[in-house]
């Protein structure tokens, strides 16, 4: 018997950012919705044809997406808070995503421990109409180009709400949307669609079992339309959720063989005669190839568990958090590019292992891949200086030289309601161009750091003209908070054209590390010493921390992430120190993705957090009492890791917090959070300018759970994506806000 072949989502950016450009073309005016609407589907089709054209046999449509995947889902189901019902058609769609004018955003955060950002569902306590025609006209197209391959995606109720806000009662909400998901799944199977996969990602989480009756109420009713159900999780284990898992009215079962322990769980318990079982074995959100050896290992145990059941090989998720084809990366040294697994490559490596379990004579083709591994190895650097600083590290270099309440003493005097920005300055076209012009050498690194220069010493007037307190340069230099130090460390590998979606038009190329990490000059020296020569008023010096860099980068799979990350914090450790003597007093550590690589299996936090704050303790511990380590989180929860915030040891954290409703501060404030919180007073992520007063009730919130000495204002995040005319007024509004603190802060200390 043939095993067949399965994709679970593709990525939907186009090749050459096709999407991106559309979607900003649109908010600027230059193009109609109907153009942004047609390269989508040039996007989405060119998708399917790839995927088709490399055999896969059972290929995920409908995953397409103009933002993210869980709006449309939210938006298709009438899922509409009253805020957003006075718009219509996309300018609702949009505003929901991007705020208006007055009008915050739906909440973003992050998808499950990946870095998409997807944005928070708000149940109403009553519903708006459903429409799901554009996704029918997606299936409908697929059915055309794919026939009876196309397998539509929809997105569980169950995970729906489970990431969502609720307004009303869980079992009113889940009553009121099964008969939408059946009438759904109706109109699917009257176009002769036959099976649908339904992916429900919640199920790996740690309070899984807490949903148990109520998947067993969906899937009951789901299961009566008749269709066949194909149910999808990934990016862990079932845990203790496997049996009854196994047990719902579902016609197939899909694992993430990558993650957690699901390999152990099919082994101990086996798998349902009565199920297909999807067998997630090639690695969604990594770029290296396949180790064959491995995985054809792991298959011949299960296909001798699953005998004559048919199962299908698979990523262990959606292939959008890779890039699309490494191939086209011809810069990077042959033996790096030749174990690069990227989404074309990764299809092919499906249909080889289905091929080879299949009985099918694959051996020239494993014995290519192993020889070309063998060479990257023999390429790959390691570094005995930084392989020795590891095995000589000493408890106290991860601890600063004085505890917080008598170094903070000796720190910068600063106004009550201190105000700063998170970093970032917008980066326009023609900071772009510039970066450009250099890279193709066009200019010299002389005319292009004059031009660098330039920019600062404009983003240091308008800081000072604002009024702000504590400055920044702007990062005007950097392409991407990772990117940018990833260059500069040797061990770190960069590509071209390796985008992949962060949220919305936002997207990244996550660098990749192949080798030991070692920094061999400073990074940022100069940009802050030029800077600071520009104004008496004190310039943070910028890094991006080691857990970060961890987390949005492609790390390598045969040593720990914990030795990773320690790699790294040594070579900021380096920077934090010439900084300091270069005559930084602030010294900023970003942190954003702290709380994002935390386990999804609660038994692992403690693990993982242990080594993740040691890291950045290392890369802090060895700034003077009189330094101020300042470091900064966004669109995370802090409530359940409070403990380990605090033990960061930083001297201020910023947060987002302006689209949570103040819910991250609460979280800081309920669990005794004891040093300085820089409340993050408006949604960086949304075009519209807060007006004095919105940042004056964000900050009241504060003062009521914060003592005053506690307090910064700052933005929620980096203003990179913005535009001035938006940053401007907004920061003065900061400002201004910040100042009738101060004159009430000041009467009522007379009084």
């Amino acid at each position: 018997m043939t095993t067949q072949t399965a994709t679970l989502g593709y990525p939907r950016i186009g090749k050459n950012r096709e999407v991106k450009k559309a979607l900003e073309a649109f908010w600027s005016g230059k193009i109609t919705s109907e153009s942004l609407l047609e390269t989508v589907k040039e996007v989405e089709e060119a998708n399917w044809k790839t995927q088709l054209d490399t055999g896969i046999d059972k290929i995920g449509v409908g995953d397409t997406t103009l933002y993210d995947h869980i709006l449309d889902w939210t938006f298709r189901f009438g899922l509409i808070p009253e805020r957003f019902q006075q718009f219509s058609g996309l300018e609702r769609y949009f505003a929901m995503a991007r705020g208006k004018e007055g009008i915050p955003a739906l909440e973003m955060t992050k998808w499950f421990d990946t870095n998409y950002h997807y944005l928070v569902p708000e149940i109403p306590d009553n519903f708006l109409i459903a429409d799901w025609s554009d996704f029918i006209e997606r299936v409908t197209r697929a059915q055309k180009i794919l026939g009876e391959r196309a397998i539509p995606i929809v997105f569980g109720l169950c995970t729906l709400f489970r990431l969502s806000k609720l307004e009303v009662n869980i079992e009113q909400a889940i009553s009121q949307l099964i008969p939408l998901y059946t009438n759904l799944l109706t109109e699917l199977k009257s176009l002769g669609i036959k099976q649908v996969q339904i992916h429900e990602p919640a199920l790996v989480l740690s309070d899984a079992n807490n949903w148990k009756e109520h998947y067993q109420t969906v899937y009951k009713s789901l299961a009566e339309v008749g269709l066949s159900l194909d149910l999808v999780t990934y990016f862990d284990d079932l845990g203790e959720t496997y049996n009854w898992v196994m047990e719902l009215p579902v016609n197939g079962i899909s694992l993430d063989l990558t993650r957690g322990r699901n390999f152990e769980l099919i082994k101990n318990y086996g798998f349902p005669e009565d199920k297909r079982l999807g067998v997630g074995i090639v690695d969604a959100r990594n770029i290296w190839q396949i180790r064959p050896e491995e995985v054809i290992s792991k298959l011949k145990v299960i296909k001798d568990i699953v005998k004559n059941q048919q199962f299908t090989i698979q990523p262990s998720a959606s292939l959008q958090f890779v890039p699309y084809d490494a191939t086209r990366e011809t810069n990077l040294p042959e033996a790096l590019r030749n174990v690069l697994s990227f989404a074309e490559q990764k299809l092919q490596e499906i249909v080889l292992l289905a091929k080879t379990i299949s009985d099918v004579d694959t051996t020239q083709e494993i014995q290519l891949i192993a020889s070309k591994q063998q060479e990257f190895y023999n390429f790959s650097p390691t570094n005995l200086e930084v392989q020795t600083k590891l095995k000589n590290l000493k408890t106290d270099e991860f601890e600063r030289a004085l505890p917080y309440s008598e170094r903070i003493t000796q720190q910068l005097p600063l106004p009550p309601f201190p105000t700063t920005t998170i970093g970032s300055f917008p980066q326009t076209s023609e900071v772009r161009q510039l970066r450009v012009k250099f890279k193709r050498g066009e200019i010299s690194l002389a005319e292009y750091q004059t031009a660098i220069d330039a920019q600062i010493a404009e983003c240091i007037k308008m800081q000072e003209e604002a009024g702000v307190d504590v400055l920044v340069h702007g990062e005007f230099e950097r392409t991407d908070m990772v990117e940018f130090f990833g260059q500069q460390l040797s061990g770190y590998a960069f590509t071209e054209h390796g985008w992949v979606q962060s949220y919305g038009s936002r997207y990244v190329r996550p660098p990749f590390i192949y080798g030991d990490i070692n920094r061999t000059q400073s990074m940022t020296v100069r940009e802050f010493e030029y800077a600071q020569s520009l104004t008496t008023k004190p310039v943070k010096g910028m890094l991006t921390g080691p857990v970060t860099m961890i987390n949005w980068s492609y790390t390598r799979t045969d040593i720990s992430r914990q030795e990773q990350a320690y790699q790294i914090a040594l070579a900021l450790r380096d920077e934090v120190a010439d900084l300091e003597a270069a005559g930084a007093k602030i010294i900023q550590i970003d942190e954003p993705a702290l709380r994002e690589g935390l386990p999804l299996k609660e038994q692992r936090w403690n693990d993982y957090l242990s080594w993740a704050v040691d890291s950045f303790k290392l890369s802090a511990g060895i700034a003077k009492p009189e330094t101020q380590i300042h470091t900064h989180m966004c669109y995370s929860e802090f409530g359940d890791i409070i403990t380990h915030i605090e033990r960061l040891d930083a001297d201020v954290l910023s947060i987002e917090n302006s689209r949570s409703n103040n819910e991250t501060l609460y979280e800081l404030t309920d669990g005794g959070y004891s040093k300085q919180v820089g409340n993050g007073v408006y949604d960086v992520h949304s075009p519209a300018v807060p007006t004095t007063e919105q940042m004056l009730s964000q900050l009241r919130t504060g003062i009521a759970n914060l003592p005053v000495e506690q307090i910064w204002v700052n933005p929620d995040c980096g203003l990179k994506t913005r535009r001035w005319e938006e940053v401007i007024p907004s920061i003065k509004n900061m400002v201004d806000a910040a100042k009738v603190l101060r004159e009430e802060a000041s009467v009522s200390k007379e009084n």
